[in-house]
């Protein structure tokens, strides 16, 4: 059960290193526009904030990296960068597109359950 909570924590992060690359560097360019389907013209003005919402995709990555290569209270800061990821999902697939649920939230929270059954086996 540990093993394929790590395995999903990792999947995770990489899914924000994913998102943050998107938002930070890619918003104007044309790979960017057609994951977010934007025009141009709404990406170039949305881009300050589109990084800015890459980097804070980055810390919640660095978080749960942080937390696989800790032995000592890493349950607890599992815990802690799931929970964000799940409620940043669950939010912007509330305001903004709810694909967001499936992609972002679900992975979050399956690994977030394997991690609260894994600390009580």
């Amino acid at each position: 059960m540990r093993k394929l909570a790590n395995f999903l924590i990792a999947f995770v992060a990489l899914e924000h290193i994913g998102f943050m690359v998107l938002e930070m560097f890619f918003w104007t360019k044309p790979y960017g526009l057609e994951t977010f389907g934007n025009t141009l013209e709404v990406a170039q003005q949305s881009a300050v904030l589109a990084a800015n919402q890459g980097l804070y995709n980055g810390f919640l990555a660095a978080g749960l990296i942080w937390s696989l290569l800790r032995e000592r209270d890493s349950h607890a800061i599992q815990v802690f960068f799931l929970s964000c990821v799940v409620i940043a999902g669950v939010f912007g697939a509330a305001t903004a597109k709810a694909s967001i649920l499936y992609v972002q939230a679900a992975p979050a929270l399956l690994a977030l359950v394997l991690v609260m059954l894994a600390k009580h086996k």
